[in-house]
């Protein structure tokens, strides 16, 4: 499980079975600090009750865990979002989302 940030939303015109009501979003992995970390990925959204937008935080689960977490489990998905995070704080200083920070937060 890790941080990440939504950058985006995907549509998907073709689906694969049993992901019809699955949305996507792209999301940006996170590092400690808050600073992006790896590349870009599609992530799918656990349920129609996660709504998560652009620069929101979220919980992200890879690997088996994310088909897991998603209505008709094993399905082909590498990364799901499984909740929004409301604050995050290391060391006791609030991190936040990029498009948030000024230039002396950086």
């Amino acid at each position: 499980m890790y941080l990440a940030r939504v950058i985006g939303r995907l549509v998907a015109t073709e689906r694969y079975e049993g992901m019809g009501p699955v949305a996507f979003q792209l999301i940006q992995p996170l590092d400690e600090n808050g600073d992006d970390f790896g590349d870009t990925q599609v992530a799918a959204v656990q349920t129609s009750v996660v709504s998560a937008g652009p620069g929101d935080f979220v919980t992200v689960v890879d690997g088996r865990e994310a088909a897991l977490v998603l209505p008709e489990t094993y399905v082909p998905v590498d990364v799901a979002i499984i909740g929004i995070v409301e604050e995050v704080t290391r060391l006791g200083k609030n991190i936040l989302p990029t498009a948030h920070r000024s230039s002396e937060d950086a």
